[in-house]
């Protein structure tokens, strides 16, 4: 059994409802939360002396494809200050594909919450612009869930006009 860094075992005192469960391999701490604590605990991460994490690398998903539930929203966290690395999981149920937005924690949010929008279908509440952002408007489905169609045929749009004046 891998013994859990001091990280895991300050969030998991301060938040025990919301943890769900932890590991810790290497300096690689990850913490699965529940996702009606994703806001509080990603502002005590921001803002706490003992954390700092005052960088956001990365919001994705994951398509778990036949599992209950089926889909994990993903965040890398960075303390520059103190030098910690931490991932946070947050489960979420198909039927409910949505958490909140951490647009207001972490303004650099804002892309990729639209990028796992557009990818998986997974709803930011609250997000200032959710709509897509890699996809053209008319695209059907979310290419990145394990069901989607890979041979579909897409009908093809009308080319939008091109501004040639800045």
């Amino acid at each position: 059994m891998a013994v859990e860094s001091a990280l895991i075992k300050f969030v998991k005192e301060k938040f025990p409802n919301f943890v769900i469960s932890t590991h810790s391999f290497r300096n690689d701490d990850t913490i699965v939360i529940r996702k009606e604590g994703l806001k509080q605990v990603m502002t005590f991460l921001k803002t706490d002396k003992n954390t700092l994490f005052n960088m956001l690398v990365d919001i994705t998903a994951v398509d778990n494809l036949g599992s209950e539930p089926r889909f994990e929203v993903i965040y890398h966290i960075l303390s520059l200050t103190l030098k910690l690395r931490l991932r946070i999981k947050v489960p979420v149920e198909e039927m409910e594909a949505e958490v909140d937005s951490i647009t207001s924690i972490w303004p650099g949010a804002n892309w990729f919450e639209r990028e796992v929008f557009d990818m998986f279908g997974i709803i930011f509440k609250n997000h200032p612009d959710l709509k897509r952002i890699l996809m053209y408007d008319e695209f059907e489905g979310h290419p990145l869930r394990k069901d989607f169609p890979l041979k579909k045929q897409f009908p093809r749009i009308q080319m939008r006009e091109v501004k040639t004046k800045y």
